[in-house]
């Protein structure tokens, strides 16, 4: 598919993933909050209909307090990460205990491949989507911002891809703008980009570039006033994708008057 035709196809209203249709195209994490009220106002804030929790640091069995408590499942879709593994193998174990606990057969999809830059491991990421898909999951891998591994993935049958802005959690926004729109050029299905934004003008600039969708955690979370960061995303995703829509002005390098002489009435002397 070429990139007029690809442009087509995202100008739906609804971010489709695999059966789940969003009016939303903001994705939000719920990690990192001072509290879970915090949380739950911040998500309310967002416009999030899709919210990632971390399988491994959720009290599955609901023994004591938990912050599934907090989030309402008839207006939130789940999206269960495999945050922390660094292995395939750890990480279709972890995907398989989220469906289990009846958490969603959605699945962030997340192999880290070096402790210190927390870098995707995009090789063993491959290989446990194909198992994942094959098992019937929806697979939504997180990966190093790489055209030729997004195209892999997408042949190996992820729902969408989410190539980072920037490292986990730098707030550093978009690094590399080349290769995310490499990527939305490469793939017919969603590029959600995921890690790295900092503040509304990166997800702003995310979705003029032409991603389907961003999703955040520590921009909101980590920010002195998490609700009005939270509104900020959901208005910054809303005008980016307008602006994509209505398609920006050429760039010039001279000026060009916004009142062009010709066609001016004559000055009176």
């Amino acid at each position: 598919m070429d990139v007029i035709a690809r442009n087509e196809v995202t100008k739906q209203s609804v971010l489709k993933i695999g059966n789940f249709e969003l009016k939303s195209r903001l994705i939000v994490g719920t990690g990192k909050y001072a509290n879970f009220q915090e949380m739950e106002k911040a998500l309310e804030a967002s416009g999030a209909e899709m919210v990632t929790v971390a399988v491994r640091r959720v009290n599955l069995d609901r023994s004591k307090e938990s912050m599934l408590d907090f989030i309402d499942s008839k207006k939130y879709i789940l999206l269960p990460n495999t945050a922390g593994c660094y292995t395939k193998e750890d990480a279709v174990r972890v995907a398989r205990l989220g469906r289990a606990a009846g958490l969603s057969n959605l699945v962030k999809l997340e192999v880290i491949g070096d402790e210190r830059t927390l870098m995707p491991d995009n090789e063993a990421l491959l290989a446990a989507t194909k198992e994942l898909v094959k098992e019937g999951f929806v697979v939504m891998p997180y990966m190093s911002d790489d055209p030729i591994m997004a195209k892999k993935l997408e042949d190996a049958g992820a729902a969408c891809v989410m190539p980072l802005a920037a490292p986990i959690g730098s707030g550093q926004g978009i690094l590399n703008r080349l290769n995310i729109q490499f990527i939305i050029e490469k793939v017919k299905i969603p590029v959600i980009v995921d890690a790295g934004v900092g503040t509304a003008s990166d997800a702003a600039i995310a979705m003029e570039l032409g991603a389907d969708g961003v999703l955040m955690n520590t921009a909101i979370a980590a920010s002195k006033d998490p609700v009005k960061m939270a509104e900020a995303m959901k208005l910054a995703v809303r005008s980016g994708r307008l602006a994509y829509e209505a398609g920006r002005m050429e760039k010039k390098a001279h000026a060009n008057a916004s009142s062009p002489i010709a066609g001016m009435i004559p000055a009176i002397e």
